[in-house]
């Protein structure tokens, strides 16, 4: 008797997926089996004709009935790529997404034509995605991420050893600048918890997957932009500055608290690709 082949596997879970109200139901199908054949999801394609084995089709199997209990992609295969890069997950982080990038790219633009040396805090690092890719990207910079969860802080270390720039990046677990008393920086981010928590409740069944301290932003959704922006100017270097990620409807709020501070002058707004206002960044006086 016959195995399943390729396109057959990927046309049954697709019609699975979208049953279910899977959004990205063939991309899903698509990275699941990629995942299991250890191939890039082209050479599916390729040999769509291909059968798999007993052993690869239970694997597979195992993979969509977790799918199907709205599991995240990135968790069932243990990455998520990230500007270029394959950085491990795990439930105890949140996923990185797309619209983080805007936080990274913008920094790293705004270094990479400067010389000498550029410290930067991570706040709330979770898997490392942005100082890690920031330390890849440019060389003269040194980071020091920080996040309360010591789960975060295991998997952002093992990303920091796996890009091979553990020896530019030290790791503090405490509650944002807590554990950086004295300390001074020419560049902060944070990528936040920014959802206000009655929202939490409206989330997407996948999202709700993600750890709740990851996404909780309290009543207002900016309880921890209030106490980085209160907080950040006694860690910034003169002309240093600050970059957040925010969410929708966050950023003029998020912009008006940093001009009521008083301690920065040029504020920028960074829009994502679907051209929502995304990241604040301020430099200070």
């Amino acid at each position: 008797m016959k195995n399943d082949t390729i396109a057959q596997v990927l046309n049954n879970t697709t019609t699975k997926f979208n049953d279910a109200g899977i959004d990205t139901a063939r991309l899903d199908a698509e990275v699941l089996l990629a995942h299991v054949l250890n191939c890039r999801r082209l050479s599916l394609y390729v040999n769509v004709k291909n059968e798999l084995t007993e052993e690869q089709l239970k694997k597979y199997n195992s993979l969509v009935a977790s799918r199907l209990e709205n599991i995240p992609v990135a968790y069932l295969i243990g990455y998520k790529e990230f500007m270029g890069l394959k950085f491990a997950v795990t439930p105890e982080v949140l996923i990185p997404r797309p619209e983080t990038e805007i936080l990274a790219q913008g920094v790293i633009e705004h270094l990479i034509n400067f010389e000498g040396e550029f410290t930067l805090a991570d706040l709330c690092c979770g898997s490392g995605a942005i100082g890690i890719s920031v330390l890849k990207f440019l060389e003269h910079i040194t980071v020091d991420a920080v996040d309360i969860s010591p789960d975060a802080i295991a998997i952002s270390k093992f990303n920091a050893k796996k890009f091979n720039v553990e020896d530019r990046i030290n790791f503090y677990k405490g509650d944002l600048f807590e554990p950086l008393a004295g300390k001074k920086y020419n560049v902060i981010v944070s990528n936040p918890p920014y959802i206000p928590t009655n929202d939490l409740k409206n989330l997407q069944a996948e999202v709700k997957k993600e750890p709740k301290i990851a996404l909780d932003g309290g009543e207002d959704g900016l309880i921890f932009c209030k106490q980085i922006i209160k907080d950040a100017p006694n860690f910034l270097a003169d002309g240093g500055f600050l970059a957040m990620e925010v969410g929708i409807n966050e950023a003029e709020p998020v912009k008006k608290m940093i001009e009521e501070s008083g301690f920065f002058g040029t504020i920028q707004i960074w829009q994502d690709l679907a051209s929502i206002d995304r990241v604040v960044a301020a430099w200070k006086k």
